[in-house]
């Protein structure tokens, strides 16, 4: 079910100014990305630090506890839909959180905007399974979208993906192997687990208080 327009959304998203950056093509074709636009992330965050990417940020639960947690990084939170990012920039506005700014885009153009060799780490926390094998290519995980990050990480680039979906998560383990991604910390129950400083997704918690495993693991760039 599509999620009905906000109301003053336009007027919202002004309001955002700097806080929001627009990943918008002319063109929607995967293939074509010989037209750049790369962000300029000294001007936008006013400084030098290392950057780290949240991929589907939703509401923005997880990159604002990160971003408060890590002052030292700055933070890129990508999400599609504007009615979604207007609530994630809100409040982290609110919160006067500085190193944390959002991307309204899709995924499939990050190379187009983001320098290459420019990214410390990439989170993927609850990403759409997208259960139906036909549409197995719109998954993060897939091996185009591994592609992209391969050229945007720096290297020893690591990502970092939780999901509760154990089908996606064992696609996930099989695409990163088939790309020449290592792997590590792989948990199959993180909450019962000794794995320390998780930030919990409002996703996460719903599907925890409901009894379901989460499961986590860490990909990296191998030395090439």
């Amino acid at each position: 079910m599509r999620m009905r327009r906000k109301k003053n959304l336009e007027a919202r998203l002004e309001a955002c100014g700097n806080y929001i950056v627009y990943l918008d093509r002319d063109v929607k074709n995967f293939q074509d990305k010989s037209n750049k636009a790369l962000i300029d992330f000294e001007k936008l965050f006013g400084n030098k630090n290392p950057l780290a990417l949240e991929i589907g940020c939703g509401k923005g639960q997880f990159v604002r506890e990160i971003a408060k947690r890590n002052p030292n990084i700055n933070y890129l939170a990508v999400e599609k839909s504007s009615n979604v990012i207007v609530d994630a920039a809100d409040k982290a506005i609110e919160e006067g959180i500085p190193n944390l700014r959002f991307a309204r885009g899709d995924s499939e153009y990050l190379d187009c905007f983001i320098p290459e060799k420019s990214v410390e780490c990439i989170y993927l926390n609850f990403s759409c399974p997208y259960p139906k094998n036909t549409y197995a290519r719109h998954r993060l995980t897939y091996r185009g979208f591994l592609e992209i990050y391969r050229r945007i990480l720096k290297s020893g680039g690591e990502i970092y993906q939780k999901t509760d979906n154990m089908h996606f998560f064992e696609f996930s383990i099989e695409e990163f192997s088939s790309a020449n991604y290592g792997l590590k910390n792989i948990s199959l129950d993180l909450h019962n687990s000794n794995f320390e400083g998780n930030i919990v997704t409002e996703y996460e918690q719903r599907f925890s208080d409901m009894g379901m495993p989460i499961y986590r693991l860490e990909a990296f760039l191998k030395d090439e």
